[in-house]
């Protein structure tokens, strides 16, 4: 059946637009009919199914008109198992409007990003509720409070379950292994009283702590989506209905068999309540990091009012505000000094140890500690808009994120479940027609403990574990993962190219040589040229107005100021037209550089940039620009080659200038004279050589090539973090910092494979195990409370694990 959607656009900035739109949505098979409405950006789309809605929005965004869409975070409850993240994602994927769906098991949460005009939070929520699993939308996202207060409930529940099993455990296990206990019992209480202390105990255990295994695995099997508390619910079910049978109405029982197994339902809703407030306690240090972040913050900042300074919440802080930072203070907000100078640690936000020194005119992050200066600053950005919030915001979506590996775990745990269940009928199918008498209570038992050790707990934490983990010490090591698929994409990667400027060099390049023709007055033509180039960016400009501030000229103006990409600048001066590029610029402008040319291959040979300046067509002089390289890119460069992997570097300098500072760094592939525009070129051509391609940029003029690599790592950005095209930003200037995402990304996919490995193959080698594979040849049959245990071992062994990822990167 077709249907009619109303999509919000984004990017429509004229008729133009609204027409490309128009013709990009007609392209599209499933699309019947389009209305694009300019003024109000929206699209009115019919289509045959709303399946097709995730392709079409792919479509429009490749285009440069992207969907509107909104991202909603929710705390859930009941998440349990991979099933429950499958069936919950199943869910949210199924309703209109919906673009993505992750759901983190590690962190009770989901992601959900969506069409506003087709659903809303609140319609999500009830989304998730009726998948069995309550759902609140969350403004503030720190997991590890959610888990601490997870674990804090599990502990009581642990408690009371374990004083209500231990009578039942000593009377039934304790009479087996104790002859003088069994004779006790029996004169004393006598085996119907022993039994029916047992089913009351029991019976309290399974409506009481236990009962969350039933109010969502009962639900989830009747809905055909069976979850691993269905598996518990199942299990300890079945034990106790067959001892209360054998309690109640043991005539209706074949002779032999009755026999009670209250002990293993009560022990097995403990045992997994226990693996449970263990989970909960690892998975709370999973979000350590985010807690850290949260913690760098102060509760309040000393604002300057008309005639005193006083203490004020942080979330009255407005930009603007003046305020006073005391020695041994953390900044509270993004600001900039105007008073005082003191050494900044920011260790925490750019994993730099080294404090660094900052006075008047430099700015400060929020969350950073002031050394032993006093300082008085203005607040630049308050609140959600802060360069901490900013971060925090990076590291929780990369840890909500879904690795491509997870979609094999996705694929077997939809259908992993229903498979237990029919496996442990035939075991109890198997049981009761082969094994030996009783065979009834020796079915139940084996059936039992099949349903308890293969819930896959342990596959569900194994992937978002390694990610919480791993992209927590990220942040802790100023390496922000903002796609966290990057984790997984990085390990793929066969060759990283760098951008030069900013990013092998320090960014902050002098001028080195200033040579004017004969005729011209130098100190006249730098003021002019320092003129037209206040208006460029350009390294060379800064450093040509550097030159003449140095020198103390006189300020001039310039104006019809033209810029050639890639090339260089031109612009009126006190009635003289000026031009200041590269050779190729002055080849275009039909300007003689002969005059320099014995000069500016000297210069070039050096490594050094060279430009020309010339006015009315005429040259006036050759200007050379030296931008120095990073003390750590040589031992960088020779650490990721060490490693097996290829090196090239992009660049729009001249190809001597370029040839110079890759023989100096040990670069093998060099593409240098190139313009923005083709850089993907150049990175295209490197990806159909080598394979998955890393580009290492600045992050500000850089974006074009970093969308175009399969991981765009953005560095030296520091405060300026919203590099929305760059896959991993790095918040300091060290060059380390791309070893130090390549190292979390491979400890991190190597974690995630082992977690996968320990799961996978515990369920392959115990599932037979427990089904009594070893009863034939050693009479061994497996206990469900044992079961129970090495269930929940299972878990706790997969985050223990994870957690060994907070020691990477640790000298």
């Amino acid at each position: 059946m077709a249907q009619t959607f109303t999509l919000p656009i984004e990017n429509m900035t004229c008729g133009g637009c609204a027409a490309r739109v128009g013709k990009i949505l007609s392209a599209v098979d499933a699309v019947s009919n389009v209305r694009v409405n300019f003024a109000a950006a929206t699209a009115e789309v019919t289509m045959q199914a709303e399946d097709g809605l995730y392709d079409l929005s792919k479509t429009l965004r490749a285009s440069g008109y992207p969907i509107t869409e909104e991202q909603v975070h929710l705390s859930v409850s009941g998440l349990t198992c991979a099933s429950c993240a499958a069936s919950l994602t199943a869910a949210f994927d199924a309703h209109p409007g919906v673009q993505r769906a992750s759901v983190n098991v590690a962190s009770d949460t989901a992601e959900v990003s969506f069409i506003p005009s087709m659903t809303s939070e609140e319609t999500l929520t009830d989304v998730a509720r009726r998948a069995g699993y309550p759902a609140r939308v969350v403004k503030s996202r720190d997991p590890s409070v959610q888990q601490h207060d997870a674990a804090h409930g599990l502990r009581a529940s642990v408690l009371w379950a374990a004083l209500l099993t231990l009578p039942v455990f000593v009377m039934e296990m304790g009479s087996h292994l104790f002859p003088a206990m069994h004779h006790l019992i029996a004169h004393r209480l006598g085996t119907q009283l022993s039994w029916t202390i047992q089913a009351i105990l029991t019976t309290l255990v399974l409506i009481g702590p236990g009962r969350v295994f039933f109010k969502t695995g009962v639900p989830a099997l009747w809905q055909g989506q069976p979850t691993m508390n269905s598996l518990v619910a199942l299990g300890a079910g079945a034990a106790w209905c067959y001892s209360m049978v054998a309690l109640l109405l043991p005539d209706w029982m074949p002779e032999g068999t009755q026999a009670v197994y209250f002990e293993a339902a009560a022990v097995i809703v403990t045992l997994i309540l226990l693996g449970k407030w263990f989970e909960a306690r690892a998975k709370a240090h999973t979000g350590a990091a985010i807690q850290k972040l949260l913690n760098l913050a102060p509760a309040t900042a000393r604002v300057r009012t008309a005639d005193t300074w006083v203490d004020r919440p942080l979330s009255a802080l407005r930009p603007g505000d003046v305020i006073m930072v005391q020695p041994g203070a953390r900044v509270p907000t993004d600001a900039q000094i105007t008073e005082g100078e003191s050494r900044i640690d920011e260790s925490m936000i750019t994993g730099e140890p080294m404090p660094v020194r900052k006075g008047p005119g430099d700015a400060v992050t929020g969350g950073t500690l002031n050394g032993s200066g006093s300082l008085i600053c203005e607040a630049l950005r308050t609140g959600e808009a802060t360069t901490l919030a900013h971060i925090i915001r990076m590291v929780q979506q990369a840890q909500s994120a879904r690795l491509p590996i997870q979609a094999l775990v996705d694929r077997i745990t939809l259908w992993f479940v229903p498979t237990v269940l029919v496996i442990a009928a035939l075991t109890m199918l198997l049981w009761l027609v082969l094994g030996p008498e009783p065979r009834l209570p020796s079915a139940l038992v084996a059936g039992v403990c099949v349903l308890i050790i293969a819930c896959p707990c342990a596959m569900g934490l194994a992937t978002p574990t390694s990610i919480m983990v791993g992209s927590g010490r990220g942040a802790e090591l100023g390496v922000l993962f903002r796609q966290g698929d990057a984790l997984q994409s990085l390990s793929d990667v066969r060759l990283v190219a760098f951008d030069k400027t900013g990013t092998l060099t320090k960014g902050a390049p002098s001028l080195t040589a200033f040579e004017v023709a004969p005729s011209a007055d130098a100190p006249t033509v730098l003021a002019r040229l320092a003129a037209v180039e206040a208006h460029s960016e350009h390294p060379l400009a800064l450093a040509v107005r550097q030159a003449a501030e140095a020198q103390d000229l006189p300020a001039a103006l310039a104006t019809d100021i033209e810029v050639f990409e890639g090339r260089g600048i031109a612009g009126n001066c006190e009635g003289t037209r000026y031009v200041i590029g590269n050779a190729k610029l002055m080849a275009d402008e039909g300007v003689d550089i002969s005059a320099f040319a014995p000069q500016a291959d000297s210069l070039r040979a050096k490594g050094q940039s060279v430009f020309f300046a010339a006015a009315e067509g005429q040259l006036l002089c050759l200007l050379a620009v030296s931008d120095p390289l990073r003390p750590e890119s040589r031992s960088a460069i020779a650490a990721l080659k060490a490693s097996g992997l290829e090196v090239a570097m992009i660049t729009g300098d001249a190809e001597t200038t370029a040839q110079a500072v890759a023989a100096e760094l040990g670069i093998d592939h060099v593409f240098a004279q190139t313009l923005p525009a083709e850089k993907r070129d150049k990175l295209r051509e490197l990806k159909t050589q080598f394979g998955a391609v890393a580009f290492v940029g600045d992050g500000i003029n850089d974006a074009p090539v970093l969308a175009e690599a399969d991981v765009g790592i953005a560095i030296g950005t520091g405060t300026d973090i919203a590099v929305e095209t760059a896959d991993v930003v790095l918040m300091s200037n060290d060059l380390q910092g791309v070893l130090r995402a390549f190292e979390l990304s491979k400890k991190t996919l190597r974690n995630i494979k082992q977690n996968l490995g320990w799961a996978f193959g515990y369920n392959v080698l115990l599932i037979p195990v427990a089904a009594g594979v070893l009863y034939p040849a050693f009479g061994l049959l497996l206990s469900p409370g044992l079961a129970a245990g090495a269930m929940a071992f299972s878990s706790v062994f997969v985050l223990v694990n994870a957690l060994r990822l907070r020691q990477a990167g640790r000298a």
